[in-house]
């Protein structure tokens, strides 16, 4: 089967205050590049796929650097588009303990943010490709990059290419005069495989399930209302009929350092969960959730079984809690290893 991947969205300066400091707790940054969809473009080469980023990026010495740093992962970049004035970014500080982590964008008039209808050739783009992944959070960006993606993803549909989408809401970015739910319902309307965390569902779709239980999260036990996920599954699936698999990670988050992890997936009949996992010690937990789209990719592109696909892209998620920056450097034999039941953490030699 071909395995050719387009992922198309806004990669971005990551400036991370060192450690765990506060911002400007002492006067550095690191300065790494990272954003969703090129987080699952560098997942899905990592793993030895052919994966392509579009993007725009202006043709200036930051614009190069961020090239260069994807080209060092083995993603294609010879699709983007190097227009516009600057690279968009983002400041994060790391939580820990009960202390939070913090970002603040610094994406407005971007180069994807001002990108227009025309800027990408999307017949070109997908021709020879049967993978098409976008997210919830290009939308959000700016009018013009929702068109954009609602551009994208009607050619994808007409080539028969199947289309991944995480809803992923952004509260700090929809700011541009729609709301998200109205943008991105028409959205997922072309997509097949469906990824989110119960957050986006309701603020990204506005579909929501009453749970069984007082919260959904039961603290002394720490056990999850599965039932009620199982709910919202089946409800998107109604609302979206298009979809063929709908995808829900299971987040329990008990401080910013210590998480529960684990997710399911419905396909239409059968309701799936994975293995769990308890997470000490979070290194950093952004790009997650990008993680876990890049891995059940993998997965299903490789025909792999939706229990199978699932617990690989739990698996890769729960590695990329313990990798700094916003990729996952991770490979399929490390994967593996997880999943066969190597959580010692010992020392490799």
């Amino acid at each position: 089967m071909n395995k050719r991947i387009i992922t198309f969205g806004e990669i971005m300066l990551r400036l991370k205050s060192p450690g765990f400091e506060r911002f400007f707790q002492t006067p550095r940054f690191e300065a790494t590049f990272g954003g969703g969809e090129a987080n699952v473009a560098v997942s899905l080469a990592n793993y030895g796929l052919e994966a392509a980023f579009v993007t725009a990026l202006p043709a200036n010495a930051i614009g190069d650097a961020c090239i260069a740093e994807l080209n060092y992962h083995g993603v294609d970049t010879s699709l983007i588009a190097r227009t516009g004035d600057r690279v968009g970014g983002y400041f994060l500080e790391a939580g820990t303990n009960q202390r939070p982590s913090i970002v603040v964008y610094d994406r407005a008039g971007s180069s994807i943010a001002t990108a227009k209808s025309g800027t990408f050739d999307w017949e070109n783009i997908f021709a020879d490709r049967n993978w098409f992944h976008v997210t919830g959070i290009t939308p959000a960006i700016s009018e013009s990059a929702a068109e954009l993606t609602l551009e994208a993803v009607k050619q994808a549909k007409a080539m028969g290419i199947t289309i991944s989408c995480d809803y992923n809401y952004r509260g700090k970015l929809w700011k541009w005069g729609q709301p998200a739910e109205k943008i991105m319902r028409e959205i997922v309307t072309y997509v097949d495989i469906g990824i989110a965390n119960e957050e986006d569902c309701q603020k990204s779709l506005g579909i929501t399930v009453e749970s069984s239980k007082k919260t959904d999260i039961q603290v002394q036990s720490g056990e999850l209302d599965l039932g009620h996920y199982e709910a919202l599954a089946k409800k998107v699936f109604e609302v979206f009929p298009n979809l063929k698999k709908q995808a829900i990670t299971l987040r329990e988050s008990y401080s910013a350092d210590h998480n529960g992890w684990a997710a399911c997936l419905y396909n239409g009949s059968d309701f799936i969960v994975s293995r769990r996992y308890e997470i000490y010690n979070i290194l950093d937990r952004v790009g997650g959730g990008d993680a876990f789209a890049g891995g059940l990719i993998y997965g299903l592109i490789n025909e792999m079984d939706d229990e199978k696909a699932l617990n690989f892209a739990a698996a890769a998620s729960c590695l990329k809690h313990a990798i700094s920056g916003d990729f996952n450097r991770v490979k399929v034999k490390e994967i593996e290893n997880l999943l066969k039941g190597d959580v010692s953490g010992r020392v490799q030699r």
